[in-house]
C-alpha cells in the first residue's frame, strides 16, 4: 500500500489544481491539461517504486512531447521563457504564465526541481546521450551564462512591444521553434564537449533562475540516513547534478539542483538514501 501513497498524493494535487483552474478561469481545457500531466507524473512515480528501469523517461516523454508538440507546435503557444514574458506583458494569465507559476515558481516549494527531472522536453533528449554520470566537477565560472540568456529573453520581448512590431504572435511562435532548435544544438554540443548530459541545465538554462530560490525550501527532498551510510560516495558519483547527497542540510552543495531522478537512491548499497 505504501507504494501507492506518493503517486496518489501527487495525482490528488494535480486534480486539485485542475479543478481549481477550471473553475477560476472557466475553461475546461485546464482540467484536462493538468489531469493529463498528473496522470503521467503519478504513474511514472508508481513505476519508479516498482523499479521499472525507464519510469522517469516515460514521464519525460509523456509530458514533454505533449507540451512541446501539442501546446507549442499545434496550439502555437510559446512555452519557453520568452512566452512567459509575452503573456505576462499582455496581462493574460493563461498558457505559459500558468505553466510557469505552477511548475517553475510556486511548484518547486513542493517538488523542487522535479520539472527538470520529469517534464522538461529539452532534458528528455539530452538524457539520452551517453554521459549520464558527470566526468568532472561543476565549472562555476560558466554559471553566468544563464543570466545572460534570462536577460536576453526579457529584452527580446520588451523590444517587440516597445517597437509595436506587427504580427508579434507569429514572431513568438517562430521564436519558440527556433529557440528550441538552438537549445537542443547547444545542449548536445555542451554534453559532448564537457562529457555531461546536464551541462546545458547547469550553465545555460534560464529557467533555473526561477527554480533555484524556491527549490531551497522544497517539501519533497532526497535525504540520507547517517546511521546506515558508509560514506562510499556512490551517490555523489551517479548524481547528474553534482549534489552532495551525504549532507542533509538545505544548504548542501548544489542542493537546489536535485532533479529527483533517484539515481542516488538506486545506487546506495545500504539503502541509506530515501525520498
Amino acid at each position: 500500500m505504501k507504494k501507492f501513497k506518493i503517486p496518489l498524493y501527487i495525482f490528488g494535487i494535480f486534480i486539485f489544481i485542475s479543478i481549481g483552474l477550471w473553475i477560476w478561469l472557466d475553461n475546461i481545457f485546464y482540467f484536462f491539461n493538468f489531469i493529463y500531466i498528473g496522470f503521467f507524473v503519478s504513474l511514472g512515480t508508481f513505476l519508479m517504486g516498482k523499479k521499472y528501469k525507464y519510469s522517469r523517461q516515460f514521464v519525460q516523454f509523456g509530458v514533454g512531447i505533449y507540451m512541446l508538440v501539442y501546446l507549442g507546435v499545434i496550439s502555437r503557444e510559446n512555452m519557453q521563457i520568452e512566452g512567459f514574458w509575452y503573456y505576462l506583458f499582455l496581462g493574460v494569465f493563461q498558457a505559459a504564465v500558468i505553466h510557469y507559476v505552477v511548475a517553475k515558481i510556486i511548484g518547486p516549494l513542493l517538488f523542487g526541481r522535479g520539472w527538470c527531472g520529469y517534464a522538461c522536453w529539452t532534458a528528455a533528449i539530452l538524457d539520452l546521450l551517453p554521459y549520464k554520470k558527470p566526468k568532472n566537477s561543476r565549472i562555476k565560472k560558466l554559471s553566468f551564462v544563464r543570466y545572460i540568456v534570462f536577460l536576453f529573453s526579457i529584452l527580446f520581448v520588451s523590444i517587440l512591444f516597445l517597437l509595436k512590431i506587427d504580427d508579434i504572435e507569429n514572431i513568438m511562435f517562430w521564436s519558440f521553434i527556433i529557440g528550441n532548435i538552438i537549445y537542443y544544438i547547444v545542449g548536445i554540443i555542451m554534453a559532448l564537449i564537457l562529457k555531461d548530459n546536464r551541462a546545458f541545465c547547469k550553465y545555460v538554462c534560464p529557467i533555473t533562475i526561477f527554480l533555484k530560490p524556491t527549490s531551497y525550501f522544497s517539501l519533497l527532498r532526497v535525504k540520507t540516513d547517517s546511521k546506515k551510510c558508509i560514506s562510499c560516495g556512490k551517490c555523489i558519483k551517479v548524481c547528474p547534478m553534482n549534489v552532495n547527497m551525504l549532507d542533509n542540510k538545505r544548504s548542501r552543495e548544489n542542493g537546489t539542483e536535485c532533479i529527483l531522478c533517484m539515481e542516488c537512491v538506486k545506487s546506495c548499497p545500504k539503502e541509506a538514501i530515501y525520498f
